[in-house]
């Protein structure tokens, strides 16, 4: 069984874009080729796509910062081989619309990179220092390509909040 992916939607507003799974499935699969990552078979990734108010408290309680953010990351405690969580993802849905109208972007676009942004960071990769944050963008930018999506540094100067 491959790595199943558990999606718990909480804020309605997701509820209006039928394909999100198909739209995760698709980002999941991109970060996972591109990273050459190969969870083991019946490994699991969980994402809550909610709201801001309950980012806020998730990115309060965990970052000390009290504001939304669009997505944040947990990555599971390490295990030994075999199936095994890899981490959860959560993703605002008030701050990703307003952001891809911002920017230009599609819905689909701009939650495929923060589903890409989020996987990322469960597998180990950050953007605190100028050569990580480097490194992960031209990963993201490969992943992106692979979906047939735009550039999302290109017009934004690398000040896109993502964490």
């Amino acid at each position: 069984m491959p790595l199943t992916i558990d999606i718990a939607i909480e804020d309605g507003g997701w509820d209006r874009h039928p394909y999100l799974e198909r739209w995760t499935r698709e980002a999941v699969d991109a970060c996972l080729l591109e990273t050459d990552a190969a969870p083991p078979d019946g490994s699991e990734l969980s994402l809550l796509l909610c709201g801001d108010a309950r980012m806020r408290g998730l990115n309060r309680d965990f970052r000390g910062l009290d504001k939304p953010t669009n997505v944040l990351s947990f990555p599971a405690p390490p295990q030994g081989p075999g199936p095994r969580p890899l981490g959860d993802i959560a993703i605002a849905y008030e701050t990703v619309v307003r952001e891809a109208e911002e920017e230009r972007k599609s819905l689909h676009d701009h939650y495929a990179h923060m589903v890409a942004h989020g996987l990322l960071h469960i597998l180990g990769y950050d953007h605190e220092a100028d050569g990580e944050a480097e490194a992960m963008e031209a990963l993201e930018r490969r992943i992106l390509k692979r979906l047939g999506i735009a550039d999302p540094y290109a017009a934004n100067d690398r000040d896109t909040g993502q964490h």
